[in-house]
């Protein structure tokens, strides 16, 4: 599955050329990334006692045993602070930052790469301990929340640059890499001789954007097991050979990703002036259906809707705020767990970003797990780094769905000049199409099916309309699902002829032209804007 420049969805273009005399370039890719290494054989009771049992340890033995590891594990991960003669420092707070500290002893020394510092502090884990069961008189193994010491190595690493990893030293040593992928760029950057201005995690300008939007997809084309498995190997010595009897390999998962898309403008003037109205039109125009589909969830059919157009089924929270930060004002909109929000950062550059912390909200075409020759289907997206490259595909629609409505919003165009070719007769292919009327219930209901946020990145068939413009209480006969096929395959016509649509060769799919998704986007709008709000716009 690749994923590349040109393969993006038109909505960015679409912005960009709405603001294209005030904008540089744009980039998208991984900002902060924060990966979980878990030894899965280790993770479970069940399995721990398997593992306990190949290594020949009984129960009664297993706080001494687990101690001796736990000495060595500790030891292997100090030497390697000794050996490099960089600091091991302990923190008697586990609040206290531990990247500004890292920052300042890099900035103190003069830390180009390798080690900085390898910092320790007490943390809640989940481990295991011996339980005496009174009602069966037998010790158990029990997992359970208690606290240890936990060593964080912050390094200047040669391609991922500033970095660290935290390493659990009680079983099941449970380990956390966080990278940035800005960071990661500006090493490819450099090694390619791309000029750039950079403040903390943000590029103002770029020489080569388009260079170096090649150069941040290339990060998705990482091996990545192989390269976190390294990093384990620098920061833990000792695990090869306390694993040698019984190897159990990491399996690596994405605890939390942040896909951020940088919209560089040519002066902190053209954003400055741009922006309150982008965060004006986010607080009052966005409702919790649009949230929905930026992030990629299913808005229901009419039939079937709660209140405000949600699934009666949906038990999370849908919520929108704004909030003053240093580098910025950001509005942030959230469905549960993930989100997808904006703000101005360094003056210059508006930053979209959606993050992920419960991939199972969305959807990825693979085969069953454990089964990797069967039949693929749509399944939920899953925490496995084998998935970063849909997580990708998934964040940028989001990206692109979000930057698409402000485009809408802070077009220059007016609106009748937008309306008018497509409300008048059109000739296509020999043929004449009628018009489309916005205001009428059947052609607003068809603009905003198609343009529903689950078809933008895969677009949308047929059957895909179907139930979204028929409702129906019992399930329709065959000979009405025909005629339902055949209406849809006129309304389809119609919207190729107007050039809001456009086929996908070779299939029976369908996808929102840039053009399009322009009109639709600001004649749905417009249709849903009340009588306060096209006043108060006047």
């Amino acid at each position: 599955m690749s994923f590349t420049l040109a393969q993006r969805s038109n909505a960015m273009s679409t912005f960009v050329q709405v603001h294209r005399d005030s904008i540089i370039g744009t980039l998208s890719g991984f900002d902060r990334l924060r990966l979980r290494g878990t030894m899965r054989l280790l993770a479970h009771v069940g399995g721990m006692m398997d593992y306990l049992r190949q290594m020949g340890v009984r129960l009664k033995e297993f706080a001494g045993y687990a101690q001796s590891v736990t000495q060595q594990v500790r030891q292997a991960t100090e030497q390697v602070a000794r050996a490099a003669g960089r600091p091991l420092l302990y923190l008697p707070s586990s609040s206290e930052n531990k990247e500004r500290r890292a920052r300042l002893i890099a900035e103190e020394d003069h830390i180009q790469d390798g080690l900085i510092c390898v910092l320790s502090s007490v943390e809640p884990c989940y481990s295991y301990d011996i339980y005496r069961n009174r009602e069966t008189r037998q010790i158990e193994l029990r997992r359970r929340e208690v606290k240890c010491k936990h060593y964080y190595h912050y390094m200047i690493h040669p391609v991922l640059g500033f970095m660290h990893v935290r390493l659990q030293t009680w079983f099941p040593f449970t380990v956390h890499i966080c990278i940035n992928g800005r960071e990661w760029l500006a090493r490819l950057m450099d090694k390619a001789g791309i000029a750039y201005l950079r403040q903390d995690n943000c590029f103002l300008t770029i020489s080569d954007p388009e260079q170096a939007q090649i150069l941040f997809d290339g990060q998705l084309r990482t091996q990545w097991p192989a390269m976190l498995d390294r990093l384990v190997r620098q920061i833990n010595p000792a695990h090869p050979g306390v694993f040698r009897r019984c190897p159990v390999p990491y399996y690596w998962t994405v605890d939390e990703s942040e896909w951020a898309t940088d919209v560089m403008f040519r002066s902190a003037r053209a954003l400055k002036a741009l922006y309150p109205r982008l965060l004006r039109h986010g607080m009052q125009v966005l409702g919790s259906v649009d949230v929905m589909r930026f992030l990629g969830r299913r808005v229901p059919t009419h039939r079937n809707i709660g209140h405000g157009g949600i699934h009666n089924a949906f038990k999370g929270e849908v919520i929108t705020d704004l909030k003053a930060r240093p580098e910025g004002v950001r509005i942030k909109h959230r469905v549960n767990a993930n989100s997808v929000k904006m703000y101005d950062k360094q003056g210059s550059v508006l930053r979209v970003e959606t993050t992920i912390n419960h991939p199972r909200d969305m959807k990825v075409y693979r085969t069953k797990e454990g089964d990797p020759g069967g039949q693929k289907s749509w399944r939920y997206l899953r925490k496995t780094v084998v998935d970063l490259r849909r997580r990708a595909q998934v964040c940028q629609a989001s990206n692109d769905r979000y930057l698409d409505a402000m485009a809408a919003a802070e077009a220059s165009t007016p609106l009748s000049e937008l309306a008018q070719p497509v409300c008048k007769p059109v000739t296509w292919k020999g043929k004449r199409a009628r018009a489309i009327n916005p205001l009428n219930h059947e052609d607003a209901a068809l603009l905003e099916a198609v343009s529903r946020g689950e078809f933008s990145l895969n677009g949308f068939r047929n059957r895909d309309l179907r139930p979204l413009l028929y409702t129906a209480k019992t399930r329709p006969g065959p000979q009405e699902i025909r005629r339902q096929s055949a209406a849809i395959t006129r309304k389809l016509r119609l919207l190729r002829a107007h050039r809001l649509i456009r086929k996908v060769p070779h299939t029976h799919r369908y996808v929102v032209s840039p053009t399009g998704r322009r009109v639709i986007t600001a004649l749905l709008l417009a249709r849903q804007a009340d009588t306060k709000t096209l006043i108060q716009a006047a």
